[in-house]
């Protein structure tokens, strides 16, 4: 059975005060027509369907476009919910659905949806796990909550055939022992501590895992553990990237090779550099990059008059316009605060609350009060 896989559509997203639907009403056509090409039978897409948990009626009205092609045309749809989307408005009419072939899991139930669907070497399970916060599971952290979750799942299937292939759809920031994925600055994820990480070794026994969260189409670890990544570019931060979705077999034997399938978005996300005389009068520039969303990185050292104005007239979906200089000067502060963040990280409790206090106070903390910090930190420990 052939997937494509894909996540993080985040439909309805604004970037820098321009709409992104016309751009995604473009990539997702062209998704849909991948998967008729590539005649997939089934369509994974791992959270983040929104951008926001109360989207737009257009947004809502161009994700069931997409979904109705697919549907329409025999290719199942499997949906989780992500961090950015409503997890009950995401399950509205799940059930209804199942009957047309589209199956989701947007809200936490006491046992994960599974869909099995007969194969000729037995049967294949598509496991749908979405997007909860610890305090939903009970629990403390996110790998917590994952684990307790999949633990309950398998649990359900210790007396399951030995030929049973798995797929899990999910929406986590997950890690390879620690090692992180790669991440843009389009992505608004927050991890404080790890509390957020979810290991990759806890999804040992399925056969692939479809994750979203993450906004570059990357492999996590070994197995076949894969971001799907976003269809389009949503900073300039990814403006070097080239946006894919997935695709792989599933059989008796597991899971085949995983290709990619690249996407050609309506336009671009583009840097250019130079002068506002020189950008002006580039024309190589102005016709190849005319319709593209532009960040303009300007060399000049001078005033300028409306510098944006005089750039829209050659580049009309200019986005952001940057001083050369102050680029630099962020770059260098931005590897500052990397540094002194890393640092902060290989420190214990005790030691990250001294050197705050000697940063606030100018002074260091005496005996007493070091003895007071101890035993409160023991105390929440325990």
């Amino acid at each position: 059975m052939k997937f494509l896989h894909v996540a993080d559509l985040h439909i309805g997203k604004i970037v820098n005060d321009f709409s992104m639907l016309e751009d995604q009403k473009f990539i997702l056509k062209q998704i849909t027509e991948i998967a008729f090409s590539e005649h997939v039978e089934g369509v994974l897409i791992a959270g983040d369907i929104y951008d926001r948990a109360i989207p737009p009626a257009e947004a809502v009205a161009v994700f069931d476009r997409f979904v109705t092609e697919l549907s329409e045309n025999g290719v199942r749809v499997f949906i989780v919910s992500g961090n950015h989307d409503s997890p009950e408005r995401i399950s509205f009419g799940e059930e209804i659905f199942d009957k047309a072939g589209v199956h989701i899991a947007g809200t936490l139930k006491e046992e994960l949806k599974v869909i099995k669907i007969p194969q000729d070497y037995g049967e294949l399970q598509v496991v749908l796990l979405p997007f909860v916060k610890p305090a939903q599971a009970d629990v403390k952290t996110t790998q917590e909550a994952v684990e307790k979750l999949l633990s309950g799942y398998w649990e359900q299937e210790e007396k399951a055939a030995d030929k049973v292939r798995r797929i899990l759809v999910t929406h986590y920031f997950v890690t390879d022992a620690g090692k992180e994925p790669e991440l843009s600055d389009s992505e608004t994820t927050v991890h404080v501590g790890g509390l957020d990480n979810v290991d990759a070794s806890l999804f040992q026994g399925f056969d692939y895992v479809a994750l979203g969260h993450i906004h570059k189409p990357q492999k996590i670890g070994a197995h076949q553990v894969w971001y799907g990544g976003s269809p389009l570019k949503y900073s300039f931060g990814e403006s070097g990237q080239v946006k894919r979705v997935l695709l792989f077999d599933i059989d008796e034997a597991g899971t085949g090779k995983v290709e990619e399938a690249e996407l050609s978005p309506l336009r671009e996300m583009r840097k250019i550099t130079g002068s506002l005389a020189e950008l002006m009068e580039n024309t190589e520039y102005r016709d190849a990059y005319r319709e593209d969303y532009i960040q303009a990185v300007l060399t000049d050292k001078g005033e300028l008059i409306d510098p944006i104005g005089t750039l829209r007239s050659a580049y009309p979906n200019i986005m952001q316009i940057v001083r050369q200089e102050a680029l630099q000067n962020s770059e260098t502060a931005g590897m500052e605060t990397a540094g002194r963040r890393r640092m902060a990280e290989k420190k214990d409790t005790f030691s990250l609350f001294t050197s705050f206090y000697r940063e606030v106070r100018g002074e260091e903390l005496g005996e007493e009060g070091k003895q007071v910090i101890r035993e409160l930190i023991k105390e929440l420990e325990e």
